[in-house]
């Protein structure tokens, strides 16, 4: 009798789907906007089209606007955005 081959087993449920590998979008900060009636049914039609949730095409099109700023905005945003992450490091050090 030949031996079975152990198959990983796949798990039940749908995969997580976050931005980088391992992240689930549940754990994710959500942000309410307000967008006007046309906006809003663009943002619709091309996460239809492109199969593709309405957070990442946003996504997709901070990342593209963000390629067109001059190199000195993108610093001041990393310069931003790392002093935000340091906040939210340190309030979750004070919470435990």
């Amino acid at each position: 009798m030949a031996p079975k081959v152990s198959k990983e087993r796949r798990r039940i449920g749908r995969p997580p789907a976050g931005a980088r590998e391992g992240e689930k979008v549940k754990d994710y900060p959500q942000l309410s906007i307000r967008l006007p009636a046309e906006i809003k049914a663009k943002l619709q039609a091309l996460s239809l089209i492109a199969s593709r949730p309405q957070w990442r095409i946003i996504t997709d099109a901070i990342e593209c606007y963000m390629r067109e700023r001059t190199d000195a905005e993108r610093r001041i945003v990393d310069e931003l955005v790392g002093r935000t992450k340091g906040r939210a490091a340190r309030r979750k050090i004070q919470k435990t």
